[in-house]
């Protein structure tokens, strides 16, 4: 198989995968010309240690299932099978000794994310194995965004894209609140995502 020039990786703990996530890694494909994007279920990660994730094969086989009909996307154990916290860090190394340094990286994010990302595990590094898109909805408050951005480049040259996507609105949150609550989730997810949810008394 020939390599890739411009891969996409979707970070995301997917609990549950929506059609916010998967619009948003389609219209990163189009807008940057990625050869493919690889969604990343998160293992451990250590910023939501006030939050029960769901167990890890319930997120990666769900979001296999979401993504089995568009042949540009794939899905990585990478952090479910790493022990103790995963860090991004660790997972951009991974895919940089995959991909070689002549592949491009995208990384593909929530602008909210974005704002925190300074503070992460070995930023340095982080920044310079890849460069990001942030996702934003539409209405979104780029101002205070701009400004980080502008930071980062002038700290590490590292460029990152904004990306306005509709569906950003949806959202894994809302989503568990209306199971738990017994309201209708249709067309906010595939619906084979659905079953396996409803098969597996997820959220409840």
């Amino acid at each position: 198989m020939e390599k890739p020039n411009r891969v996409g990786i979707m970070g995301g703990t997917f609990d549950p995968i929506h059609f916010g996530h998967l619009v948003t890694a389609e219209e990163a494909r189009i807008n940057f010309k990625l050869d493919k994007v690889v969604f990343v279920p998160a293992g451990n990660p250590p910023h939501k240690k006030n939050y029960k994730v769901s167990d890890a094969e319930h997120r990666y086989l769900m979001t296999a299932l979401a993504i089995n009909s568009n042949p540009y996307f794939e899905v990585s154990r990478i952090e479910i099978e790493r022990s103790g916290y995963t860090y991004t860090v660790d997972t951009l190394r991974q895919f940089v000794d995959i991909y070689g340094r002549d592949t491009s990286l995208f990384f593909i994010t929530g602008a909210d994310a974005v704002l925190d990302i300074l503070t992460w595990k070995d930023v340095k590094d982080v920044l310079s194995y890849c460069n990001f898109i942030a996702a934003t909805r539409p209405g979104y408050p780029v101002n205070r965004l701009k400004e980080k951005l502008a930071e980062i480049k002038e700290l590490y040259g590292t460029h990152v894209y904004l990306l306005e996507v509709t569906a950003m609105a949806i959202s894994s949150t809302e989503i568990r609140r209306r199971i738990k609550e017994g309201i209708s989730i249709k067309y906010l997810i595939p619906e084979n995502v659905e079953a396996y949810i409803i098969k597996n008394g997820l959220y409840r």
